[in-house]
C-alpha cells in the first residue's frame, strides 16, 4: 500500500545522508565546545548521549530485523541489570525488548500513522491471555483471600509484566522478520552461543571457563529445549546444509543430551523436556515411522514403568513430587474462590500461608506452569494459552510441506519440537511464563527463547504467503557471512 506523500516524504527525510551529515557535524561542534568551555561537560554528555540514542532509534527503525539478534546474544551475554526496588530487577533481555516494542509503535503510530498489525492465528489467544492477565490483576486487588495480605503492587506488577512481555516477544518478531535469512542468522547465532556453553561444561582444554560468561538465568529448561531442537532438527532435515555442518549440528544435539542425562541427570528440566523435543520432531517428520515411535515408547513405558516409579519414590525425587502434589491440593483449595480468573498475578504466594503443607504454613510456588496459570489467571488464563500452543502447533503443522526443502523445513520441524518440549518443561516448573517468586525476571532471559522462535514460526508462514518476487530468495540457503559462513554455515 502506497503511504501518502507528506509520510512518505517524512520517512525519506529520517533517513537522508545530509540529516546525518549534520548530525556529525553538530556532534564536532559539541566536542569542541567541552573542551573550550569544561564547565559545560555535563550538558554535552547528555546532548551527546540524546544523539546517540536518536541515531539508534533510527537505526532500529530502519532495520527492525537486528533486534532478533540482539535478544539472542544480550540473554547469555549481557549481564546488566536495573533494580527496581525489590528483589526482582529488570535485566538486558527485558529492556532491549521494550525497547524494540516501542520503536516499533513509533513507526507504526508517529512514522506510517496506521496500526500494521498482520493477522496470524496465534495472535487472537495471545491477545486473550495478555487481557485476561491485565483483568486478572485488578481483581487481584479486591479482598478475595480474608485474612491474608496479597503480594505487594510491585510484585503484582512485575507478575503481569512477565505475560506481557512473552507476548510482545512473540508478536514483535512475526510482525519484524519479514525475510528468512533473519530465521537463519537468528537459529545460527543462537546454535552457536549453545555450542560455545557446550563445549564448556565438558571441560575440553581452554574452554573450561567459558561458560562461566553465560548469565544463569539464561540457561534454563527452554535453552536446553531449543538448543537440541533446532540444532537436531537442521542437522537431520536440512538438505541444503554442508555435510560437516550437519555432523557439528548433530553433534551439539548429542552432547546436550548427553550432559542432561549423564552428569546433570537430577535435573530432569534438563533432558526430559529436549528428549521429548527430538521424539516430536521424529513424530512430525517421519510419518511412515510414526507407528513405530509410538509403539516403541508404550514398550518403554511399560517395561520401565516399576524403575521409573522406584526412582520417583525414591530419595530426593520421592520428596519433590509428594510435596508438589500436596502442594497442588493447598492451591485447589484456592483456586475454588475465584477459578475463572484467578487470584492475580503473584498474589497465591501469600494466600497458602493460611493452608499447612505438611504441619508448616510457609509461602511456596507451585513448581508448574499449568497450575501458575490457573491459580494466577483462572481456567480463562490456561485456555488461552492452551488455545494459543494449539494454534501454533496446527500452523506448523500446516506448514510442513509448504516450506520449501533444506533450512525452512527443518526449522518447521524444529518449532514443532520446541513446541513440544516447551509445554513439556512447563509440567516441571513456570520455564514458559515465569512466576515471580521463582524462576523470576531472570529466568526471562531464557523463556523469551521459546517465544522467539514460536514467534519465528509464525514469520516464517507470513513469509511463504508472499509473492515469490517478494520473498528475498525464500529457496536460497546459502548466506555468505564472514570466511566459510561461521555466522551463516550453509553452503
Amino acid at each position: 500500500m502506497k503511504l501518502p506523500q507528506r509520510i512518505s516524504g517524512l520517512q525519506h527525510h529520517i533517513w537522508s545522508p545530509r540529516l546525518l551529515n549534520w548530525l556529525i557535524i553538530a556532534a564536532v561542534l559539541l566536542l569542541s565546545a567541552s573542551f573550550a568551555r569544561p564547565g559545560y561537560e555535563r550538558l554535552v554528555r547528555l546532548v551527546a548521549l540524546a544523539g546517540l540514542g536518536f541515531l539508534v532509534i533510527l537505526f532500529f527503525l530502519r532495520q527492525p530485523a537486528w533486534g532478533l539478534l540482539l535478544l539472542i546474544a544480550a540473554g547469555p551475554l549481557v549481564h546488566f541489570e536495573i533494580g527496581t526496588g525489590t528483589e526482582s530487577r529488570l535485566n538486558a533481555t527485558m529492556l532491549i525488548l521494550v525497547f524494540l516494542v516501542g520503536v516499533w509503535v513509533l513507526d507504526m503510530l508517529v512514522i506510517k500513522r496506521q496500526l500494521g498489525l498482520v493477522y496470524s492465528p496465534p495472535l487472537a489467544p495471545l491477545t486473550g491471555l495478555g487481557i485476561i492477565a491485565i483483568l486478572s490483576f485488578f481483581i487481584g486487588q479486591l479482598t478475595l483471600v480474608p485474612l491474608a495480605n496479597p503480594a505487594s503492587l510491585a510484585s503484582q506488577l512485575g507478575g503481569v509484566a512477565l505475560y506481557l512481555f512473552a507476548i510482545a516477544a512473540f508478536v514483535w518478531t512475526y510482525h519484524q522478520v519479514k525475510e528468512i535469512h533473519w530465521l537463519q542468522r537468528a537459529t545460527w547465532i543462537f546454535l552457536a552461543l549453545g555450542a560455545v556453553y557446550i563445549l564448556g561444561q565438558l571441560k575440553l582444554p581452554l574452554l573450561n571457563y567459558v561458560s562461566r560468561f553465560f548469565h544463569i538465568g539464561s540457561i534454563g529448561s527452554l535453552f536446553w529445549v531449543w538448543l537440541v531442537a533446532l540444532s537436531f532438527s537442521q542437522a537431520l532435515f536440512n538438505s541444503r546444509l554442508g555435510i560437516k555442518w550437519r555432523l557439528a549440528n548433530g553433534a551439539l544435539a548429542a552432547a546436550a543430551l548427553y550432559i542432561g542425562l549423564f552428569p546433570s541427570r537430577s535435573w530432569a528440566s534438563g533432558w526430559m523436556p529436549p528428549l521429548i523435543a527430538v521424539i516430536a520432531i521424529l513424530f512430525v517428520a517421519l510419518p511412515r515411522l510414526r507407528w513405530l515411535l509410538l509403539g516403541a515408547a508404550v514398550f518403554v513405558f511399560v517395561q520401565y514403568s516399576q524403575s521409573i516409579l522406584n526412582y520417583l519414590n525414591s530419595g530426593v525425587e520421592s520428596y519433590s513430587y509428594s510435596t508438589r502434589i500436596e502442594a497442588w491440593r493447598v492451591l485447589a483449595d484456592l483456586i475454588r474462590i475465584n477459578p475463572l480468573t484467578g487470584l492475580g498475578p503473584s498474589n497465591y504466594y501469600f494466600y497458602v500461608k493460611l493452608y499447612a503443607l505438611r504441619g508448616y504454613y510457609v509461602s511456596f510456588n507451585s513448581h508448574n506452569q499449568y497450575v501458575d496459570l490457573v491459580a494466577q489467571t483462572g481456567l480463562l488464563g490456561l485456555f488461552f494459552f492452551l488455545w494459543f500452543a494449539w494454534r501454533t502447533w496446527r500452523l506448523g503443522w500446516k506448514l510442513i510441506d509448504k516450506a520449501p526443502p533444506g533450512f525452512a523445513r527443518a526449522y518447521v520441524f524444529g518449532a514443532l519440537g520446541g513446541l513440544a518440549g516447551t509445554l513439556a518443561a512447563g509440567m516441571l516448573g513456570d520455564w514458559v511464563i515465569p512466576f515471580v517468586y521463582n524462576i523470576g525476571f531472570r529466568g526471562f532471559r531464557a523463556s523469551v527463547l521459546g517465544w522467539i522462535f514460536l514467534g519465528g514460526l509464525a514469520a516464517l508462514d507470513l513469509i511463504l504467503k508472499q509473492p515469490a518476487s517478494e520473498t528475498n530468495g525464500i529457496e536460497q540457503n546459502h548466506l555468505a557471512i564472514n570466511a566459510h559462513a561461521a555466522f551463516h554455515p550453509d553452503r
